[in-house]
C-alpha cells in the first residue's frame, strides 16, 4: 500500500477548548475519557480514529515530552521542542473525520477537479492547489465529479495500451468502484470544509512533518506560533 493524501475536517471549537486547559488536565481527561462528550460527532462516511486510539496516541506522545503541568496546552506546546507534533494529535481527536486517498491517486482527482496536471508533489500539497480545489469542487454534484474521474482514469488506461477487459484483468471492477467511491469522499467532505461554520481542512500526508500540516492561518506551525 502507498503513502496517504489526508484532509481532517477539524472543528475548530474543539480543538480550541482542548489548547485552553491546562497540560495536567488535558492528561488527567484523557486518561479518564473525560473529553469524550465534547468530541464531534463521528462522520458516517469518513473514517476517524476510535476515542480510546486516539486517547491513547496522545497519551504516549505525552509522555514522551516533558509538559508544564498547570501551564495551558497552548503554551505547553510552544515550549516543546515537537510541539507541534501534539497539536496534530489534538487536531486528530477535534476531527469528525478525515477523507483519505492513496497519493498516487490524489494526483488523479486533482487534475480532474482543476483541469490540469499536478506537476509534482510540491504542487499536490500547495496552499494554491487546494485553495483552487475548495472552489472548484463547491456545489458539483458527487455523481458528476466521480464519472469525470472513472472516465479519465479509463482514458489513461487506453494511452497507456493497458486492458479495460475485466476477464482479463481482475482489478478493473475493485479499482473503478475505489476511484468512484473516493471521488465522492472528496466532494463530501470538500463541501462539510467549504460550507460549515467552523470546520477547517487540514490537509497532509502520511509521515510528513507535522508542522507542514495545513495551510494559511492554519497551516500548524503558524497556529502553534500564534
Amino acid at each position: 500500500m502507498g503513502i496517504e493524501t489526508v484532509v481532517l475536517l477539524v472543528e475548530q471549537s474543539c480543538l480550541n477548548s482542548l489548547l485552553e486547559v491546562t497540560w495536567s488536565e488535558l492528561y488527567s481527561g484523557m486518561e479518564k475519557g473525560k473529553f469524550r462528550q465534547s468530541r464531534p460527532e463521528s462522520d458516517d462516511r469518513l473514517n476517524r480514529l476510535f476515542d480510546i486510539d486516539c486517547e491513547a496516541e496522545l497519551l504516549d506522545w505525552m509522555d514522551s515530552v516533558e509538559g508544564e503541568p498547570n501551564m495551558n496546552v497552548k503554551l505547553a506546546l510552544q515550549n516543546i521542542n515537537d510541539g507541534s507534533e501534539g497539536l496534530l494529535k489534538l487536531m486528530q481527536w477535534a476531527s469528525s473525520g478525515q477523507w483519505e486517498s492513496w497519493e498516487a491517486r490524489t494526483y488523479l482527482y486533482l487534475d480532474v477537479a482543476l483541469d490540469r496536471e499536478i506537476v509534482n508533489r510540491d504542487d499536490l500539497y500547495s496552499y494554491s492547489t487546494w485553495d483552487d480545489v475548495v472552489e472548484s469542487l463547491a456545489g458539483i454534484p458527487e455523481e458528476e465529479f466521480a464519472q469525470k474521474v472513472c472516465l479519465d482514469w479509463m482514458d489513461r488506461r487506453k494511452e497507456l495500451g493497458e486492458t479495460l477487459d475485466e476477464s482479463k484483468d481482475p482489478k478493473i471492477i475493485p479499482t473503478y468502484e475505489a476511484h468512484d467511491r473516493t471521488s465522492r469522499l472528496l466532494v463530501h467532505a470538500i463541501t462539510r470544509w467549504n460550507k460549515e461554520d467552523g470546520i477547517i481542512g487540514i490537509v497532509g500526508r502520511e509521515h510528513m512533518e507535522a508542522n507542514k500540516w495545513g495551510h494559511g492561518e492554519f497551516n500548524i506551525r503558524k497556529l502553534l506560533n500564534s
